[in-house]
């Protein structure tokens, strides 16, 4: 499971249990995404989660880090048991904004910040994904 982080929103994307492709899953308020978490690991297992980490062009932290930061303890205080890993989350938003507007959809998609998060996640699972496969 994978979160692109913001303090207006969190995508989430998940894969399959054979980590073959990575599908946005939804679009959570922040302070809502421990509930929403607890219910569904009624019905999925998680294997770890991938939290995309904000950098800088120089490769230092960016301002929304420290959000990102209390975001992981948050993760690793209330699900112990699920490890947590970082992955640079530079340019996936601009990533998503492309995709969007190479799927054909117009503008009004594009500026859609629910959909541009939500596909920054699964750029993010898929990232982590292929790593796995070099």
């Amino acid at each position: 499971m994978a979160f692109d982080y913001g303090t207006k929103r969190i995508g989430i994307a998940v894969t399959d249990p054979l980590k073959i492709i990575a599908t946005g899953l939804d679009t959570i308020h922040p302070k809502d995404i421990i509930e929403f978490l607890k219910k569904y690991f009624q019905t999925e297992q998680v294997e770890r989660f991938i939290v995309g980490e904000p950098k800088q062009m120089d490769n230092t932290p960016s301002q929304s880090a420290i959000h990102v930061k209390g975001f992981v303890n948050l993760l690793k205080k209330t699900f112990p048991d699920i490890p947590v890993e970082m992955l640079d989350e530079r340019f996936t938003s601009k990533m998503a904004s492309a995709t969007i507007a190479q799927s054909g959809m117009g503008k009004k998609a594009r500026q859609n910040k629910e959909l541009v998060d939500n596909i920054s996640a699964v750029i993010l699972l898929q990232s982590w994904m292929e790593g796995l496969n070099r």
